[in-house]
């Protein structure tokens, strides 16, 4: 059966990929947004906290204060195990274009290092695209 084109069911060419945010609050799509559009890195922090507390356990999640310290370790103070530290990383990966090794991951054990690193690879990946070829 064809698709009619009017206006209630319009026909597009390439299917629409969903929002990987698009279960998040409307404030964290828009700190994505603004950190796309200005780099603000402030924005991506949003971001980054609010991927760290949706993919925190649930039982974890709920004996965790709101805000989550930099100090906070990943593994024991938030009830994370090395798989829920992977499905982060490929939800960011996947989200922000990037690539995290296996060796990279074990150096981060921290919310404020996993911060900090998120910053510095996403701000290069960033940079390498603005980059006049050579």
């Amino acid at each position: 059966m064809a698709q009619e084109n009017t206006p209630l069911s319009p026909v597009t060419s390439k299917p629409q990929k969903s929002c990987p945010l698009a279960k998040f609050p409307n404030e964290v799509r828009d700190a994505h947004a603004r950190f796309l559009a200005a780099a603000d890195v402030d924005a991506l922090d949003i971001v980054v906290l609010a991927i760290v507390r949706d993919h925190q356990p649930a039982q974890a999640r709920a004996a965790t204060p709101e805000a989550l310290p930099d100090s906070s370790r990943l593994i024991g103070d938030l009830g994370f195990d090395s798989l829920a530290l992977a499905e982060i990383v490929f939800f960011i990966e996947d989200l922000y274009g990037v690539s995290i090794s296996n060796q990279e991951l074990l150096n981060i054990t921290t919310v404020g290092e996993l911060r900090g690193f998120v910053r510095s690879k996403v701000s290069a990946v960033r940079l390498s695209q603005k980059s006049p070829a050579n």
